[in-house]
Order: structure tokens, then C-alpha cells, then sequence
């Protein structure tokens, strides 16, 4: 199957020892995000990021595998049935 519309929402938990690190992992997957909304919340240290996706499964497995296995960072995701 090709490429689906999908989204990935993360959470970071310590902005200040993961954000750098989640950060590069989007970069090197900058060609299937089309859409990102990022909100810090100050408070308690942390953040979240919403992205919009134009991906296929493999992408999106790849990109959340990477981003899942840094230490302090929880990752949901979901891709459209079509299209």
C-alpha cells in the first residue's frame, strides 16, 4: 500500500534532556511530515508535538520506533484506512 494521511502526537516529557534529541529524529523524517504544532508547557517542563503525516507504514514505524526509544518520550499514532 502507498502513502496515507495520518498524525503522531509525542510527548516530552524533560524539554530541557530530550527535545534536542526528538528534534534531530524529525529532521531526518522532515520529507513525510507535512503539518507540525508543537506547544511547550513550561510548568511542568515538558512538551507536545502534533504532526500531520503523508506517509506509508514502514515511514511511520520507522519514525515512531526512533522517536518511542528515547528515554522519556511517548508516542501515539495513526494513518488513514485510504488515501
Amino acid at each position: 500500500m502507498g502513502k496515507r494521511l495520518g498524525f503522531v502526537g509525542v510527548i516530552i516529557e524533560d524539554r530541557s534532556k530530550q527535545a534536542k534529541e526528538v528534534n534531530m529524529v524529525l529532521g531526518d523524517y522532515a520529507k513525510i511530515i507535512a503539518a507540525r504544532m508543537g506547544l511547550p508547557y513550561k510548568e511542568k517542563n515538558c512538551s507536545v508535538i502534533t504532526l500531520i503525516v503523508d506517509a506509508t507504514t514502514d515511514e511511520l514505524g520507522a519514525l515512531t520506533g526512533k522517536l518511542g526509544a528515547i528515554e522519556g518520550v511517548s508516542v501515539k499514532s495513526a494513518l488513514s484506512k485510504g488515501k
